[in-house]
């Protein structure tokens, strides 16, 4: 059925439940990371949402489902964010050293404000909670990763033949730390109650990076 054609209640009615879902999914991931998924109820959610059992399987099939649906939506804001991003870098710059030197300041600025609205890091819950998912979850998670690094290896790569480095460095671990940062920072944040801290990290990277490849 065409779109244009779907009856205004029939919209509404979805609307409502995709409000209702994302409620469920914004619940889930906040007590997830908080006490762990193997902690974490249907009946609770169900609860803090104010629907019914039922209207909770309308949405999700099982509490696997729900794991799967949450992981999903977390890769999917991720690569979303993270493509925007670098693509407003690159349009103010076609040099690839410059353009990345902007993406990190954007970056770092972005983790500023995602701090005071995470409870946690997603990827280091799945990590180290990892009897509690099932293969399939833990695997996107990886792959998830694995994404993100080879995203920042395949930029550093392009700056490399532009700009060779000043000194030896390995690629790969360049990459791996601004993930380490990222991850890691969330961490350092909770821990000192500083919304900056990842952000200061991101900008010492964004300097070693300029000092190992811009020119004197």
């Amino acid at each position: 059925m065409d779109v244009k054609t779907v009856p205004k209640v029939q919209s509404e009615t979805r609307t409502k439940g995709e409000k209702t879902r994302e409620r469920l999914l914004d619940l889930a991931q906040e007590a997830v990371i908080r006490k762990g998924f193997g902690a974490t109820s249907i009946e609770e959610l169900v609860e803090a949402a104010g629907i019914t059992k039922s209207g909770f399987f309308y949405h999700f099939k099982d509490k696997a489902d729900l794991a799967r649906q949450l992981v999903e939506r977390y890769i999917d804001r991720n690569q979303t964010f993270l493509q925007d991003m670098a693509r407003r870098s690159r349009e103010l710059s076609d040099d690839p050293l410059h353009s990345f030197l902007i993406f990190l300041k954007f970056y770092a600025e972005a983790m500023d404000d995602l701090v005071d609205d995470h409870p946690g890091c997603m990827v280091a819950t799945i990590t180290f909670q990892d009897l509690a998912w099932d293969g399939a979850t833990r695997a996107m998670t990886i792959d998830s990763v694995k994404t993100w690094r080879a995203f920042f290896l395949a930029w550093l790569q392009e700056i490399s033949v532009a700009y060779p480095p000043k000194a030896k460095v390995e690629l790969p671990a360049m990459a791996d730390n601004l993930l380490v940062l990222t991850y890691g920072g969330m961490t350092l944040a909770k821990a000192l109650q500083d919304t900056r801290a990842i952000g200061r990290q991101v900008l010492v990277f964004r300097e070693t990076v300029r000092l190992c490849f811009q020119p004197s």
